[in-house]
């Protein structure tokens, strides 16, 4: 997926912020709030397991196609950016996970 379909998908959603919930579900979740938003986010990693689980190739991409959407909307409730997502995934390119993971949790700890 090109970053320039998130980004586009992005200001469709920012564009939404406080517009009519009886006609956008994106403006209705997002005046239903963190909550609900979390809820949503939850529901559709659930979803996208089972299709996993499954091992139905077509259920697997829509079902995550939900999650990241939902995602998203989490991210703009946020005021952040899926740029924002991407820029760390850039960063963290070319370092080992088992690295990665060490690092964060000896800053977690304070370390």
């Amino acid at each position: 997926m090109s970053d320039s379909v998130l980004k586009q998908l992005a200001d469709v959603i920012d564009s939404r912020k406080g517009g009519d919930a009886a006609e956008s579900y994106v403006a209705r979740l997002l005046a239903l709030g963190e909550d609900a938003i979390l809820k949503k986010i939850g529901e559709e990693a659930t979803e996208a397991v089972l299709a996993a689980k499954d091992g139905e190739r077509e259920r697997i991409v829509s079902e995550t196609a939900d999650l990241w959407f939902h995602c998203m909307v989490m991210l703009s409730h946020y005021g952040l950016r899926p740029e924002n997502v991407l820029d760390e995934l850039s960063r963290r390119a070319g370092t080992s996970g088992i690295e990665e993971h060490a690092l964060r949790k000896a800053i977690a700890r304070g370390l």
